[in-house]
């Protein structure tokens, strides 16, 4: 295949385009509401990518805006929250470096299956308006979500969803929230680098793709941000989340029809 544009041996120019477009919305939707990228990253990538390509595609982007939004209020305050989280954040680290593994054994509509359905759990939960109430220092409980979302995450790339609910179910202030998610993710995503080095989704081939995702993740980031004050945040939270239910409902459909 000729090489007159980038990733020319992945994809056709216009997957990189529509990949572009991808990245540069969902990191719009991250700086508004300080997650859901890696969720509508692999939601949308897959419809046109395969899921393996789809999962690389997001790890660089989602290390990179996670590690910004980590250190937005300082590196004491990030310290901190490693030291509050730190049990969610062993367990979830080890079931995530398990689950990478199984990326290359599982079929392409089970990897379906185990990204969307979550995805649409997580949009349904949160759109029916449950929110569930956990006492705020549990080890047990921070253990068994953890390894969850780490499961989930080594998998798909996602593991918002549960982190989201726990940090919903206990309580934790607006404020704290956004730095908590990029110090939780930020820190799942450096695990799942390494997991997927060690896996081979990340490769030779699909690393430069990766790194290349990082600039319109960012550009959406940055201009979600501009934008985070002068929303209506609850409404357009409700549209994520509605597009969301619909990608990750789709995802369900393939991996069963």
């Amino acid at each position: 295949m000729s090489r007159m544009y980038p990733f020319a041996d992945l994809m056709p120019p216009q997957l990189v385009l529509l990949s572009v477009l991808v990245g540069f919305g969902a990191g719009i939707v991250k700086g508004m509401v300080g997650f859901a990228m890696p969720m509508i990253m692999i939601s949308a990538m897959s419809l046109f990518l395969p899921p393996e390509l789809a999962l690389a595609a997001l790890i660089a982007p989602t290390l990179v805006t996670n590690g910004m939004q980590a250190l937005r209020q300082g590196g004491a305050a990030a310290l901190s929250t490693v030291r509050r989280f730190r049990v969610y954040l062993i367990v979830g680290g080890l079931m995530l470096a398990l689950s990478a593994q199984l990326v290359r054994v599982l079929s392409t509509e089970a990897l379906f299956l185990l990204i969307g359905a979550p995805v649409s759990a997580f949009a349904i939960l949160q759109l029916s308006g449950w929110k569930p109430k956990v006492p705020e220092k549990t080890n047990v409980i921070e253990a068994l979500i953890g390894g969850f979302s780490g499961f989930v995450g080594g998998v798909s790339g996602v593991w918002g969803p549960p982190t989201v609910a726990y940090l919903t179910a206990i309580d934790t202030p607006k404020g704290d929230s956004i730095r908590v998610q990029g110090v939780i993710y930020g820190l799942g995503a450096l695990a799942l680098s390494g997991a997927h080095l060690q896996s081979g989704v990340l490769n030779a081939a699909t690393l430069p793709f990766s790194l290349f995702m990082i600039v319109p993740a960012v550009a959406g980031m940055m201009l979600g941000g501009l934008a985070h004050d002068r929303i209506d945040q609850q409404a357009f939270r409700r549209v994520t989340l509605a597009v969301l239910l619909v990608a990750g409902l789709n995802l369900v459909r393939r991996a069963v029809f």
